[in-house]
């Protein structure tokens, strides 16, 4: 059995594969979870190369059924449970608030927000029954400190939701020794723009310009899935053993100009 076992949504890329990747590096068993099997194996396969081990889990974070499955799955494999991290989600349909559909709506608070709200809760009878661990839900500046994202008027409200679900739930699992925090990435270099779908930002934006560029730590410059997998890392390990209910912005200080 495997001292340490996480499991990862969206592991197949962007953060998700980071934080994977990151967390075998760091001596996990990985439940590499996602709807896209040619993308589990990938990161399952990078990971078995680099000397860690993996477990490839196929299943869609809006079906209770089959994250029940995965995490059964996982634990039978490995005997337990220690961290999971919340990361699977779309940007969805960014649009003024009269021309959002409310089935666009609706997809978006489905895959990010109840797919967060089914990943805990299947995830807390195992952490339970290890005696503890850490639960890391990938949430974003947008929601909790930002506000001008042209049309993200969906998007924004799952992440906002993210915050409020970790914070309530923090007070709630503590007695279980089971922190849960969130993580706040601001612009990253990952494959996310691929399911966004931005129309007429000029009717909802809010004009904004930086001389050099939005994130003030960087000239401007998005950061990288690695930089946030490291805080995944930190929040994973006993170094953060007395943090729960707490959000991190990563984002190189681009929130605050916002």
């Amino acid at each position: 059995m495997a001292e340490k076992v996480a499991l990862v949504t969206g592991a197949g890329s962007g953060i998700g594969r980071a934080a994977a990747l990151k967390l075998a590096e760091d001596g996990f068993a990985v439940g590499v979870l996602g709807h896209t099997p040619e993308e589990n194996h990938e990161t399952a396969k990078a990971i078995r190369e680099n000397g860690g081990t993996a477990l490839e889990l196929v299943a869609d974070v809006t079906s209770d059924d089959e994250l029940q499955a995965a995490f059964d799955t996982l634990s039978a494999e490995h005997g337990r449970l220690d961290v999971v991290v919340a990361n699977a989600g779309i940007n969805g349909v960014w649009a003024p608030i009269d021309e959002l559909a409310p089935d666009e709506f609706d997809k978006t608070i489905t895959v990010n927000l109840r797919g967060t709200f089914l990943t805990i809760r299947a995830a807390v009878p195992h952490l339970k029954r290890a005696g503890g661990g850490s639960i890391v839900v990938i949430s974003s500046i947008n929601g909790t400190r930002t506000f001008t994202s042209p049309g993200a008027t969906a998007y924004s409200a799952t992440k906002a939701a993210q915050l409020a679900i970790v914070q309530q739930l923090a007070a709630e699992l503590g007695q279980h020794r089971i922190r849960i925090n969130a993580i706040c990435p601001g612009t990253i270099d990952t494959e996310i723009d691929d399911n966004t779908d931005i129309r007429h930002p000029e009717k909802s934006g809010v004009r904004a310009e930086w001389p050099n560029g939005s994130v003030p730590l960087t000239d401007g410059k998005p950061g990288t899935s690695v930089q946030v997998a490291n805080v995944i890392a930190f929040l994973a390990s006993n170094q953060s053993d007395h943090i729960t209910g707490s959000p991190i912005w990563v984002d190189g200080g681009q929130s605050l100009l916002r």
